[in-house]
């Protein structure tokens, strides 16, 4: 229970809810009236009072047997120091590393390993540019989904959810491009610009009109649904190389999508079904740009090859 004007929630005492009788600043509150440093922590005396408020009845519901409930659609998690999900913000940040080596390894193999063309020393292989522009989108990313499972504000959240869809719909184009093997800058640009269009509208849908959690999940499923048959489908067809790799990325990653699709209270007030699928992205991850130098590599040795 909350004592107002003291920032006392149970037991726990939140030292800098500064006390109503001794606030004398015009217009002043007693759950306003933060210290500088737990303003650029985000941290404040409503939002730990939430906190522990929450804690206290999810102890008191667990005491009588029940199972934990959301609060403000969020599961209770159990926080560390200023990070609200730490085991989600501490996988996003993994995910993030491996996209970064993995995008660092592909740069240093068709930049200096393979082979340049002659007269304009660029790569053979067509695409590279194209994953260049999608290692920027997974950092980003996966950087702002490790802002936003520290800290869950309102613009945390919509950088985070808007980040997300650019990143599939971009993927999305990315396997259609590559699956139809569209090399040309106008047939690309035909390509894109729906995908580009619905995307856009999308984002500026949830950022502007409303934050629609089914909405968006439906959208980011069919999105990674699309790119995942075309990639198997392509796979099989052109009777790829690395193709066993390439289905095992994504069968792996069907499965780790349920894990976004069936949603459970936290283990333990740490690990739940999201925190989950970003552990599960990791290994893919890995895989994935394994799968992309193969790529390059075996465009490289075909082009070469018709060169002579």
């Amino acid at each position: 229970m909350l004592i107002r004007g003291t920032g006392i929630t149970g037991e726990n005492i939140i030292s800098y809810c500064q006390n109503k009788e001794n606030d004398t600043s015009f217009g002043g509150s007693w759950c306003n009236q933060e210290q500088i440093y737990m303003q650029w922590k985000e941290l404040s005396c409503r939002t730990d009072c939430r906190y522990f408020c929450m804690m206290q009845r999810e102890g008191e519901r667990q005491s009588l047997g029940l199972t934990p409930v959301k609060y403000h659609g969020k599961w209770p998690f159990l926080r560390i120091s200023i990070f609200q999900e730490p085991l989600s913000a501490a996988l996003s940040a993994i995910n993030l590393l491996m996209h970064f080596t993995g995008w660092l390894s592909f740069f240093l193999l068709v930049k200096y390993k393979l082979p340049l063309r002659p007269q304009t020393k660029r790569t053979y292989y067509e695409y590279s540019s194209l994953w260049h522009i999608y290692a920027i989108l997974s950092m980003n990313a996966w950087f702002w989904s490790s802002i936003f499972h520290t800290r869950d504000i309102d613009l945390t959240e919509k950088l985070d959810y808007s980040s997300a869809v650019a990143l599939l719909g971009y993927s999305l184009i990315l396997s259609l491009l590559r699956a139809f093997n569209v090399k040309d800058e106008a047939p690309r640009v035909m390509f894109a610009a729906p995908i580009l269009a619905f995307v856009t509208t999308h984002i500026l849908y949830l950022n502007f009109y409303e934050l629609d959690y089914g909405w968006n999940m439906k959208v980011c499923v069919v999105m990674a649904a699309v790119q995942l048959l075309t990639w198997a489908i392509w796979a099989g067809v052109t009777q790829h190389p690395s193709r066993l790799k390439l289905w095992t990325i994504v069968f792996g990653g069907a499965l780790a999508m349920l894990l976004e699709l069936y949603d459970f209270p936290p283990y333990m007030g740490y690990a739940d079904a999201h925190s989950l699928w970003h552990a599960s992205t990791i290994p893919l991850t890995y895989l994935w740009w394994s799968f992309i130098k193969d790529d390059a590599e075996f465009r490289t040795s075909t082009l070469i090859k018709k060169a002579k």
